[in-house]
């Protein structure tokens, strides 16, 4: 059968619509490989958050060009979000594209590649290529990233609870690339994560786009829970599963309820990816976040108090449109006060057809490139800080594999999401154990088995 090369940009959501994708191909006979010359399809499944992740994903299809004239019969895709926005404008830009697909279409890839595969061999000529284009709505289409390809002793997996964002802030395109909210039954995430946890994973991190308000126009409040609370309960209640994370939240999604859990739920691990966006209340209004830098902070101590050394991440924008001095100045300020033990800070990029896009004052690059440096300096004396706290500790962490940067020693993250590289016998994947700290570098944390 042929084989199939998927490169993925973006955020745990793509990784995860690839690893669907990857499923459904594999299950009928298609090889994956890691290597494109190898390939007789290549799939891009891209992101459209940043201009820059764009730009990636459509120079690297220009790339392909050349392939393409040494294989005629080669099939390439575009994929998921700028799929999405751009549409047939893509057919245009990169004429030698076969295939887009938009994020409500993931379970169509494999009847479209079997589709263009069997063109091939029945024209046997490249001037008869018509691409194929699908970036139709499709209702239910939440329930259709379900089941999921593990590799040998992999322990941790995503599990997509939702699509879409309702929230429209301005500087965001996900509502338009992903639509607006819809869920996934609780019963149906479950049987997901209880088959996970027959085949070996431990560990689970529950995605949507806005996790946290997963089910609230769908499902009821019970017994004063909402639903996203209630399927924390269900989730933790899975025999095998060992810990449970969830990305990404939104500040106004952190009700009492939620709070709570974090102290009577020991599987929730103590780890928040919380964005922030800005530490300037006049930008976070024109943001459209829904809350102010004081009830952000207010946040973190709840969290904080509740679950004592919970690790705090966050995202931050700089040199969003109108953004001044002073407003920059707050945001490098309550950076200070908080001490997030990371952060993903970003440049402004403008999107089309979000209302930032159209601002006045937008701000130079110069100025978005001194901002985020800056930023990134102070973030990362606090990184530095949590970091060498843990020296001379035991921490608990599980054993993911092989370190990423050298492949003789294993790796594994502690229940706040810090790496920890040690040495040690591949029968420790997939087990949880703890690690005495030897030293820090500036983002990993190294040590021995205790």
């Amino acid at each position: 059968m042929p084989s199939v090369h998927i490169k993925t940009y973006g955020c745990q959501m793509n990784e995860r619509d690839s690893e669907q994708v990857a499923k459904m191909l594999g299950e009928r006979g298609y090889r994956m490989t890691g290597v494109e010359a190898d390939a007789d399809v290549i799939l891009l499944n891209t992101c459209s958050v940043r201009d820059m992740a764009e730009q990636k994903a459509i120079g690297k299809m220009g790339m392909l060009r050349k392939l393409r004239k040494e294989r005629p019969h080669l099939v390439l895709g575009y994929l998921g979000c700028m799929a999405q926005a751009r549409g047939e404008s893509l057919t245009k830009t990169s004429t030698h594209v076969d295939l887009v697909v938009g994020t409500q279409k993931f379970h169509r890839v494999a009847d479209y590649v079997d589709d263009l595969l069997r063109r091939r061999i029945e024209a046997r000529m490249d001037d008869e290529r018509l691409p194929i284009v699908d970036v139709d709505e499709e209702e239910g289409s939440q329930s259709t990233i379900r089941e999921q390809e593990l590799t040998a002793g992999q322990c941790t997996a995503f599990v997509s609870i939702m699509q879409g964002c309702n929230m429209h802030c301005a500087f965001c395109i996900v509502p338009q690339t992903r639509g607006e909210e819809r869920a996934r039954i609780i019963e149906d995430i479950v049987a997901e994560v209880r088959g996970l946890a027959d085949r070996g994973v431990r560990e689970v991190t529950l995605l949507g786009q806005i996790v946290n308000l997963y089910g609230r126009h769908e499902f009821p409040k019970t017994g004063g829970l909402s639903p996203f609370v209630q399927l924390l309960e269900a989730v933790c209640g899975v025999e095998g599963i060992e810990r449970v994370r969830f990305t990404s939240p939104h500040p106004i999604g952190f009700r009492a309820d939620l709070i709570a859990a974090f102290g009577r739920l020991p599987k929730l691990v103590e780890h928040v990816h919380l964005p922030l966006q800005s530490g300037s209340n006049r930008i976070l209004k024109i943001m459209r976040r829904g809350y102010t830098s004081a009830a952000f902070v207010d946040l973190v101590g709840k969290l904080r108090a509740e679950r004592p050394g919970i690790a705090i991440t966050t995202d931050i924008i700089v040199g969003f449109p109108g953004e001044t001095d002073e407003d920059y100045a707050a945001t490098r300020s309550l950076v200070d006060q908080v001490g997030f033990d990371n952060a993903f800070v970003f440049r402004y990029s403008p999107r089309q057809n979000t209302p930032a896009a159209t601002m006045g004052e937008q701000v130079s690059e110069d100025v978005k490139e001194w901002r985020n440096k800056d930023l990134l300096e102070v973030v990362n004396r606090y990184v530095a800080r949590h970091l060498d706290a843990l020296v001379g500790q035991n921490v608990g962490i599980l054993c993911e594999g092989a370190s990423r940067n050298n492949s003789e020693r294993l790796s594994g993250r502690t229940r706040t999401n810090k790496i920890v590289v040690f040495a040690g016998a591949p029968r420790l994947i997939g087990r949880l154990f703890d690690v005495r700290i030897a030293r820090a570098s500036s983002s990993t944390l190294y040590g021995e088995v205790v």
